[in-house]
């Protein structure tokens, strides 16, 4: 099993879906102003299982990889058909993975964010006792 297609897409997807929304208002612009077909494929989308499996389709055309190498051999067996459903049977193990590398990441985001805010917390009360301690040595003096 290789990784590949799992890494990039799930990269895609997180680029696309989760990040440029947030980076200033150009993309959600670009976004409205697509055609009505492109823009309902965006809404639909953006669950990371959906997207997994038409990227890996598309990857796998691009760069020939599969996550399951195994599956092109069924291209020897069935021609087209056999090419057609390995293509297929490894789109969907690859928008799973994917999926479940979006749901991962979400879960680890949490208490990041959370340590990085009581992080920030701390240190705001550390300059705020230097200030007070500093200032309590400036009256006795």
């Amino acid at each position: 099993m290789t990784l590949s297609l799992v890494l990039m897409g799930l990269s895609i997807h997180v680029l696309v879906w989760e990040k440029l929304p947030d980076w200033g208002t150009w993309f959600n612009a670009l976004v409205k102003r697509l055609p009505a077909p492109l823009a309902y494929l965006y809404s639909v989308w953006h669950c990371p299982y959906c997207f997994g499996f038409w990227a890996a389709l598309i990857l796998q055309l691009l760069t020939g990889v599969y996550t399951l190498p195994e599956l092109t051999t069924l291209t020897e067996s069935f021609g087209l058909a056999g090419t057609m459903i390995g293509m297929g049977l490894d789109a969907l193990v690859t928008a799973l993975l994917i999926m479940i590398g979006s749901l991962a990441l979400k879960a680890l985001a949490l208490p990041a964010i959370k340590g990085h805010e009581l992080t920030q917390a701390f240190k705001a009360g550390m300059s705020e006792a230097q200030v007070n301690t500093k200032e309590q040595v400036h009256d006795k003096a």
